[in-house]
C-alpha cells in the first residue's frame, strides 16, 4: 500500500519527481509521526520501493536519514522498526515540523515556549554585550519588517521570525545560533496561535524594547524584555487552558 497522503499537506510537500529522496523522507516522516505504523510493522526497503515506484537506493537513503533523526532503528532479526517518540530528535527541524503539523497540541506549544524562555532571554543579554554593527542592523531590520507587516507590506510570520533569529545570531554564541532552525519552524505555529488568540499580531513595542536594550548594550534590560515577551505567550496558553477546563 502506498504511503498515505494528507490532502491538507499535499501542496507544500516536495514532489517525488523533483527530489525523490526528500520526497520519500518527508512522506515517511509524516506517516511515522502521525502513527501510521503503530499497529503495523514498518515496511522493508524493497516493499517501500515497490509501493512508491522509486529505486532501492532512494528508499535506503531516506530510511538512513530517518534513522539519524531518531525515528527509525535497525535491529538484528527484526529489521527496521519505528522508535518511540522519546527517541526522536526534537531539535531536528523536520521532526519538529511533522510534530507541529500533526493534530494541534497546546502542550507541545507550551513546552516549546518553556524552551524559548530558557534560551532567548540569555541570547538577548549576550547580544547586548557582543553583537556587532551588522547584528544590530539585522535586529533593527527585523523590527522594521514587523512594522511594515502591520501595514500589510510584509509577511507577519517572516518578519517576527527574522527578528528572533537575528537576536540569536547577535549573541555571537554558536550554540544559541544553532537554535535558529528550531525557532523558525516552531515560531510559525506559536505566532499563528497567539495572533489568533489575541486578535492581533505580536507587540511591536515589546520587540522594540528588546532591540533598544541590545542597541544600548544593556544586557539586564535585554534579558528582561525578551523574557517578558515570551512569558506573555505562556500566560496566554495558560489562559486558554483555564477557559477550556
Amino acid at each position: 500500500m502506498p504511503l498515505p497522503v494528507s490532502n491538507s499537506h499535499a501542496a507544500d510537500r516536495p514532489a517525488f519527481g523533483r527530489n525523490l529522496t526528500y520526497g520519500m523522507l518527508d512522506a515517511l516522516g509524516r506517516a511515522i509521526v502521525i502513527g501510521e505504523y503503530e499497529t503495523v510493522g514498518f515496511p522493508t526497503e524493497a516493499e517501500l520501493a515497490k509501493q512508491n515506484g522509486v529505486s532501492r537506493s532512494v528508499t535506503r537513503e531516506a530510511v538512513k536519514m530517518l534513522t539519524a533523526k531518531g525515528l527509525l532503528s535497525a535491529r538484528p532479526r527484526q529489521g527496521t522498526v519505528v522508535q518511540p517518540a522519546s527517541s526522536w530528535n526534537l531539535f531536528d527541524p523536520d521532526v519538529l515540523r511533522w510534530l507541529l503539523e500533526r493534530k494541534f497540541s497546546i502542550d507541545l506549544l507550551r513546552q516549546f515556549s518553556q524552551l524559548r524562555v530558557a534560551i532567548e532571554p540569555e541570547a538577548a543579554a549576550l547580544a547586548a554585550c557582543f553583537a556587532g554593527e551588522a547584528d544590530r542592523t539585522a535586529i533593527a531590520d527585523g523590527l522594521r519588517r514587523m512594522r511594515e507587516a502591520e501595514l500589510g507590506h510584509e509577511d507577519t510570520l517572516d518578519a517576527d521570525i527574522a527578528f528572533h533569529v537575528a537576536v540569536l545570531h547577535g549573541s555571537k554564541n554558536p550554540f544559541y545560533a544553532q537554535f535558529r532552525d528550531v525557532v523558525s519552524t516552531a515560531l510559525r505555529t506559536s505566532i499563528r496561535f497567539t495572533n489568533r488568540m489575541k486578535g492581533h499580531s505580536a507587540s511591536i513595542r515589546d520587540h522594540e524594547a528588546v532591540a533598544n536594550a541590545i542597541a544600548s548594550g544593556d544586557a539586564a534590560s535585554a534579558r528582561e524584555a525578551m523574557r517578558g515577551l515570551i512569558q506573555d505567550v505562556i500566560d496566554l496558553i495558560d489562559q486558554v487552558e483555564r477557559e477550556r477546563s
